[in-house]
């Protein structure tokens, strides 16, 4: 008996704002569905990558409420009619001050947003018959998310973790402790095969930063859990030249 095709999904990541927050961009090839994961900047930039590659956009997902992450979201909602979803509900304070924040970091077009629909740990959402599973991460912000895909491998973090580092924690009602607890509790477990897309810089996968990371590794934080690594993993990284 035949399996069913699964859904061929592509990822793109489109860095946004001069902050270089990584926008990731997801689509099905054949019905040209797509999600954008934090639009932190730069809408008319993203609504150029949606007409090159010939998309409609169907999803936007948050992982956390600060400038770089979602300030995109109010007028992309606003010029396509797609709900602005995620982060947790503890993150709206973040999505208030955007604008204000924006002025500080001389960012200019961010905008505050409420969110559509606010994700709880352990939400599942659908896209293109794809299960993507919520998990509250909180440490960098109090309603910081990670959305993570097991059949693709593939996790969206945020400031959670990077390929060499961990998100900082000096902003107002982070906890450097709270978030080494999340990225061994909530993320190891998914799997050390699982590549993530961290908020700046270069993918990596679990397994990676679980045997190296100076912050998080197994030997530093004592974690027990299984101990396969996977290889080193690449990116797709979009220019604004669109090549």
């Amino acid at each position: 008996m035949t399996e069913p095709q699964r859904p061929k999904l592509q990822v793109r990541i489109i860095p946004v704002t001069a902050l270089q927050q990584n926008c990731s961009l997801i689509w099905n090839e054949e019905t040209k569905h797509a999600a954008f994961v934090d639009p932190g900047g730069d809408a008319e930039h993203l609504l150029g990558a949606l007409d090159h590659f010939g998309l409609k956009l169907t999803r936007m997902w948050l992982t956390h409420g600060h400038l770089d992450h979602a300030g995109a979201a109010a007028e992309l909602r606003e010029r396509t009619g797609v709900a602005v979803e995620g982060p947790h509900k503890d993150d709206q304070f973040w999505l208030d001050l955007i604008e204000d924040t924006a002025q500080r970091y001389g960012v200019p077009g961010l905008r505050n947003v409420t969110p559509d629909r606010y994700f709880e740990d352990g939400d599942v959402l659908e896209f293109e018959g794809l299960r993507f599973e919520v998990s509250h991460t909180p440490g960098h912000t109090p309603g910081h998310v990670v959305i993570c895909n097991k059949e693709m491998k593939i996790a969206f973090v945020g400031d959670v973790l990077f390929a060499g580092s961990i998100g900082r924690t000096d902003f107002p009602r982070g906890d450097m402790q709270q978030l080494i607890r999340s990225i061994t509790t909530k993320l190891w477990p998914l799997g050390d095969d699982i590549t993530f897309v961290p908020g700046h810089g270069p993918t990596s996968t679990f397994g990676h930063e679980r045997r190296t990371n100076p912050f998080v590794a197994d030997q530093i934080t004592g974690y027990a859990g299984a101990q396969t690594i996977a290889p080193d993993v690449g990116e797709q990284r979009t220019s604004k030249r669109w090549t």
